[in-house]
């Protein structure tokens, strides 16, 4: 039977197909530099070696050091990290580091097979006599090849120390079919992290950009800064919770790294449809607001009014009106006209809801006359400043909260337009569903909560909490932490949001995590979740 190294041909082939199929496989760049260098270590009976990795600034950096016979393991999978220096490619002066013998192998792209580094020439030794000196060990033989990656850039080092005789465990030379069986694993070991670094440097960029359109998306308001990357922090830390939660209706659902890197994913793109929202009705913080608040607008047709008043005063003076009867008309409609306008400043400002009353105020000053600088007579207020004045419930008008509510349709057009890979292919349901309620009544598909997955559900309630807390809103000030999450316990009960995640949420002390982090002292009161509306303890 033909043999190499003492293993039998077909068993040495083998072993290089599962450790090239193994290769292929691995992603982590650790446990594939260890499974090179156990892989290189057996086949060539070597009793120690090292990786090495070229860095740009022209050394090889220490990856993983192994000498079986002195217990020595560093790097890798070890856990225990390398204090060694790196070792230049040049000296200081520019010339070649020739003397260092890993140093010449990359320089010179040559395999560096020593029978006796005691006896050899040309290289400094020194450092590994002394090494020897200090442990009592014998480094003898030395097999140093060059690691190459699809450009026939050299990446890296292998090399061994000490071929071991199989008989006498004596250290002999690498013989030929050692150095081979070492330099194809050198090449498959290049190509495999050269693979793995690609698919790395890729997945930099692609997320790279995705936080870089959620950042513009942020900077182009300045009252949403931070929203694009608050909500998918949060969306990670409820999705962890209700997968680590083995309680109640959720205990089943369960998280991979893939799952959970595709949900990360979808949480920074989730509001990518934004770059096609106006400005000015993203950053809406009055009633009246268009590209300026044209409350300024009605406190300059007032003081016009108040003027007309002061003639109509004088002139029934002149006319002979009792001066104090003339004064105290005057100062009725001028107390008349700053009243309304005071009303008008506070109906400006979006609150969470304006009653019938105030509506039918409205119309009363809309009713009024005033006379215009073209000499007619015009309505107190024009059909668009009551249309938007009687706006219930914050800033925005029905048609500009279509506009609004359309990032989500654009949201989901882009995302679904794009080529993933099968490991996100679920990220524009994800994204497109937190705007969904469990009822059906969300936008913009009116999907139930059987329809829609667990991780559109989650990233809803976080995108919904965010928004309840941001201290960053022109429409609304700072929401104390208590009446946010009364708020969000009322959604649960009304359909709004997933119940069982909500009771997750809570009871994981996450809104408490999220609190320190990113509110405002004033808004961290004091809160009872078990008063809280729809809780249900776990």
């Amino acid at each position: 039977m033909t043999s190499v190294n003492g293993l039998d041909l077909a068993a040495t082939l083998k072993r290089l197909n599962d450790v090239g199929i193994a290769l292929s496989k691995e992603a982590n760049p650790e446990s594939l530099l260890e499974l090179i260098m156990l892989t290189a270590k057996d086949l060539c009976h070597a009793d120690g070696g090292t990786i090495y990795s070229v860095t740009e600034d022209n050394h090889l950096a220490f990856e993983i050091v192994r000498t079986d016979s002195l217990s020595i393991a560093m790097g890798g999978m070890s856990g225990k990290e390398i204090t060694l220096q790196p070792v230049p490619l040049y000296k200081l002066d520019g010339t070649p580091n020739s003397s260092s013998i890993v140093a010449h192998c990359v320089l010179s792209d040559v395999t560096i097979n020593i029978p006796d580094a005691y006896d050899a020439d040309g290289f400094d030794f020194s450092g590994t006599k002394a090494f020897d000196k200090a442990l009592g060990y014998r480094s003898t033989s030395f097999l140093t090849v060059p690691m190459k990656n699809h450009e026939d850039e050299i990446i890296g080092v292998l090399q061994l120390i000490n071929s071991l005789d199989p008989e006498t465990n004596e250290p002999i030379p690498f013989d030929d079919n050692k150095q081979s069986l070492a330099e194809s694993l050198a090449s498959q070991a290049a190509m495999a992290l050269t693979r793995n670094q690609l698919v790395e440097d890729m997945r930099d960029l692609f997320e790279s950009f995705i936080k870089l359109i959620a950042t513009a998306i942020d900077d182009k308001s300045p009252y949403t800064g931070g929203h694009c990357r608050r909500v998918p922090e949060l969306t990670m830390a409820i999705a962890d919770a209700v997968a680590a939660c083995d309680k109640g209706p959720l205990a089943e659902f369960t998280m991979s790294e893939s799952d959970r890197y595709e949900l990360k994913i979808a949480g920074w793109l989730h509001d990518c449809g934004k770059v096609t929202t106006p400005e000015w009705v993203m950053d809406k913080a009055t009633k009246l607001q268009t590209i300026f608040d044209r409350i300024e607008l009605l406190e300059t047709r007032f003081e016009l009014i108040k003027r007309d008043a002061e003639l109509v005063k004088l002139r029934s003076i002149i006319n002979g009106t009792d001066p104090a009867d003339a004064e105290q008309a005057y100062h009725d409609t001028v107390k008349e006209i700053e009243d309304d306008l005071d009303f008008l400043r506070r109906s400006n400002v979006g609150g969470e809801f304006m009653s019938d009353e105030h509506l039918a105020h409205i119309d009363r000053i809309a009713s009024k006359r005033w006379m215009g600088l073209d000499g007619r007579e015009h309505p107190l207020l024009t059909d668009d400043e009551v249309r938007n004045l009687s706006i219930r419930k914050g800033t925005l008008t029905n048609d500009e909260r279509e506009v609004i509510n359309h990032h989500i349709v654009a949201t989901i057009k882009m995302l679904e337009s794009l080529p993933y890979p099968k490991n996100l292919k679920r990220v524009p349901e994800f994204a497109g569903g937190h705007h969904e309620r469990m009822d059906g009544k969300g936008y913009p598909r009116g999907l139930t909560r059987e329809q829609m997955s667990v991780q559109a559900r989650v990233m809803g309630i976080a995108d919904i909490f965010e928004a309840l807390t941001a201290r960053d809103r022109p429409y609304k000030k700072p929401m104390p932490l208590s009446v946010a999450l009364d708020i969000l316990g009322k959604m649960s009960l009304e359909g709004h949001i997933d119940p069982d995640i909500y009771t997750v949420f809570i009871h994981s002390d996450i809104w408490k995590e999220y609190a320190q982090q990113n509110l405002i002292p004033e808004q961290c009161d004091d809160v009872d979740i078990t008063g809280l509306p729809g809780y249900q303890a776990l």
